[in-house]
This record gives C-alpha cells, sequence and structure tokens, in this order.
C-alpha cells in the first residue's frame, strides 16, 4: 500500500489555499495592532511595504525550493536536505509551534467576532469542524476555501468602496511621523498576515506538476492579497485616522458605522468570522502536512506518519495538531499569540532563505539573501515578551532534537 499523498490541486486550488491563508488574518486581526505600534498613517503603509517585501523574497525562496523538493513539509525539508538535519528540524518545530499559536490566533477571532460572550467554547468547536473537513480529503478542503475567499473579498470591497467615498485622504490621516522601531515592529506584526502563501509550498506532494504549479500560484496570491491589504488600509485610514485605528478591536466595522453604513456592520461581523474560519483551515492544513514530514523522519511519534487509507491524508496528523489547537485556544491570549506566531514564523522562514541560497545562481542568492536579513530584523523588533516566549520554545526544540536524533532518519541529500 503507497504511503503517498494524492495530486490533485492545480494553479488555482493552490493560490485560493494560499488567499485563505493569507486574506483575514491581516484584515480582521492584525491591522489593528500594527496601527498602534507604527504610530501614523505614513508608518502603517511603510511596514506594509516593508512586510511585503521580505514576504516577496521568502515566497521566492519557497517557490524556488519548493520546485525542487515536491514532497510535504516545505522549510523543514528543504533546510533537512539543504543545510543538514539539524536545520532542518529547527524549520519544522519552528513552523509547527509558531503556526499552532496562529491556529489559536484565528479560532479565537472566530469566537471573538461570532459570540464573544463564549469566544473560546465557540474557538474549540471551530478547531474541531474544520479538523474534520480537512480529514476527508484535500480536495474537499480546495473546495471550501473558494468559497471562502469568495465571500470575503466581497466583504472587503464593500467596506473599500463606502470607506472611500465618506472618508478623507488628507496628509493628516496617510501622514505623520516615522518612527523606525514603531515600523518594524508593526511589519513584523504585519508579516504574520503574509505568512500563509507557504501553505501552498508545504501542500507540494499533493500539487499536480509542481516545478510548474508551485512557482506560479505563490507570486499570485501573494501579488493579489498585497493588493487587498492596501487597499483596505488606505481606505480604512482615511475614514478612521490612525489613532482611532490603532485603539479600534474591530477597524473594519468601525469604519462602516463612521462611514454611515451600519447595514454593512453585520456583513464585516460575518465576513471576519467566515474569513478567519477560512485562515484556520488552511493553517490545519500545513501544520499537519510538516507534522507528517517530520513523523516520517523519526523527530516525532512514527503513527503520526500514517496516510489514510481511503481519503489519502495524514489523519493521525490532522487529528493530534486539532486537539493541541483546541487546548491552546481554550486558554490563550489573542494578542499574545499573534506575536509568538510571527517569531516562530520569522525564523521559520529565515532557514527557508538560508536553504534557498544553497541552490545558487545570482538572483535567487540576492532575494535569499534580502530576505534571510528581513527576517532577522523583524523578529527581533516584535514586542519583548514574544523574542523571549519564542527564543525560549525554540531552546526547549532544540533539547528534544538532541533526544530524538538517534532515531531519525538521515538526511536524504
Amino acid at each position: 500500500m503507497t504511503s503517498e499523498l494524492r495530486r490533485s490541486l492545480g494553479v488555482f486550488d493552490a493560490v485560493a489555499i494560499g488567499l485563505g491563508s493569507m486574506i483575514g488574518a491581516g484584515v480582521f486581526v492584525a491591522l489593528g495592532p500594527a496601527a498602534w505600534a507604527a504610530g501614523s498613517g505614513s508608518g502603517l503603509l511603510v511596514a506594509l511595504g516593508l512586510a511585503a517585501v521580505v514576504a516577496y523574497c521568502n515566497a521566492m525562496a519557497s517557490a524556488r525550493l519548493a520546485a525542487v523538493y515536491p514532497a510535504s513539509g516545505g522549510t523543514y525539508v528543504y533546510g533537512r536536505e539543504r543545510l543538514g538535519s539539524f536545520w532542518g528540524y529547527l524549520a519544522g518545530w519552528a513552523f509547527v509551534v509558531g503556526k499552532t499559536a496562529s491556529c489559536a490566533a484565528m479560532a479565537l477571532t472566530v469566537g471573538a467576532y461570532a459570540w464573544p460572550e463564549h469566544a473560546h467554547a465557540v474557538a474549540v468547536g471551530a478547531v474541531a469542524a474544520l479538523t474534520a473537513v480537512n480529514y476527508r480529503g484535500i480536495q474537499k478542503s480546495a473546495l471550501l476555501t473558494r468559497v471562502v475567499v469568495a465571500v470575503v473579498l466581497a466583504v472587503l470591497a464593500a467596506v473599500v468602496t463606502v470607506s472611500f467615498r465618506a472618508g478623507d485622504a488628507s496628509a493628516g490621516t496617510l501622514g505623520g511621523e516615522l518612527v523606525a522601531g514603531g515600523v518594524l515592529q508593526a511589519s513584523g506584526l504585519l508579516f504574520f498576515a503574509f505568512a500563509g502563501y507557504a501553505r501552498i509550498a508545504t501542500l507540494g506532494e499533493e500539487v499536480r506538476d509542481p516545478a510548474r504549479t508551485i512557482p506560479r500560484a505563490v507570486p499570485i496570491a501573494l501579488g493579489i492579497t498585497l493588493a487587498v491589504y492596501a487597499l483596505v488600509a488606505v481606505s480604512v485610514l482615511t475614514v478612521l485616522g490612525p489613532e482611532a485605528l490603532a485603539h479600534s478591536p474591530a477597524p473594519l466595522a468601525d469604519a462602516a458605522r463612521a462611514a454611515d453604513a451600519g447595514w454593512l456592520v453585520p456583513v464585516v461581523t460575518a465576513g471576519a468570522t467566515v474569513a478567519a474560519l477560512g485562515s484556520l483551515l488552511s493553517l490545519i492544513l500545513g501544520v499537519s502536512r510538516t507534522t507528517l514530514a517530520m513523523a516520517r523522519d523519526g523527530y516525532l511519534p512514527g503513527a503520526l506518519a500514517a496516510v489514510h487509507p481511503r481519503f489519502r491524508v495524514p489523519h493521525r496528523a490532522e487529528v493530534a495538531v486539532g486537539v493541541l489547537v483546541a487546548l491552546v485556544a481554550a486558554t490563550a491570549d489573542l494578542r499574545g499569540a499573534i506575536g509568538f506566531s510571527s517569531f516562530g514564523v520569522l525564523v521559520y522562514y529565515g532557514i527557508a532563505n538560508a536553504s534557498a541560497w544553497t541552490l545558487g545562481g545570482g538572483r535567487t542568492r540576492a532575494l535569499a539573501a534580502l530576505g534571510l536579513a528581513g527576517c532577522g530584523v523583524l523578529a527581533f523588533a516584535l514586542p519583548l515578551g514574544s523574542v523571549l516566549a519564542g527564543a525560549g520554545v525554540l531552546a526547549g526544540g532544540v533539547v528534544a532534537w538532541s533526544v530524538s536524533r538517534g532515531r531519525a532518519v538521515p538526511p536524504r541529500g
């Protein structure tokens, strides 16, 4: 019996999964905290551009590596093959713990919008439901993601339209003083929103013609997301201004109210819920695939490497990830989860860029060097608590590696 996953995703499906992972997290979760860190409208927009540059470098590194190594696991596989088993393991560890926090953040967002009085209970229910969807197969997940993306884009288009009609794009709303530290911290928080493009790379074993599909899907998904984020950020700034945006727990709903479009508020609330569900769906998908790859190589329990004989998915890994995310979602703080996740994900992409550097080629190396430097700067510009917590968990992963390496599979380079 084969243990390989089914290759069923084309470019459109891969782009949809990437969009489902990115759009929603940034708009409905990270935009407000990033505006607070940036301190001005211009600072927020510069931070958005900086996050996009780093994300683009990482996307190109991931796409190039995924075309060479079209297997589940993403940078865990790339780091192992290009840099050695330790760096592959560290990337996988950073991804799993960082994205587990991301999953919890998205689940809590669902609860906060759908039923604030019982946010944690709703979050746990959302994790259970979407884990069941992923268990049934990747095609069902891709179909649901396309629906989610369509709904969210329609809601965001409505918010942008009413905000631009009512807002004032003056120097007071879009200008302001730039503070380097604030811009970098805001960029690190916004990077949390862009990081979903890697979901395409971690699905390398389930993509048709990965050498062609992945390099096309990654920049398309990232470009669409950047355009959407820029439009939403500018439109909300014009109607709320930077200070109100920074202090708003639900900036898109507040923008609709400020634009005298009260009818849009429940639509935005529903859109935020759907967006968070879409992000959570794809996040669980990616974490379970990296868990599968690490279990195959002996760094996690071997039982997690099982592939369902009918649905051809890593069903035990998906259930294990779902249980862990549900536990975190039952107790986590939303803002803390975002910062912790950003640190882990930036470490993950730092290793991806270092891996891409070894492939050679002038353009590849230039982008990899820029991406590696950007990841380092943004990671340590995050709030101190996030940096310390992230570094502590990574140190714990190093200890676990020293214990498990005796039974792990050596690099297959």
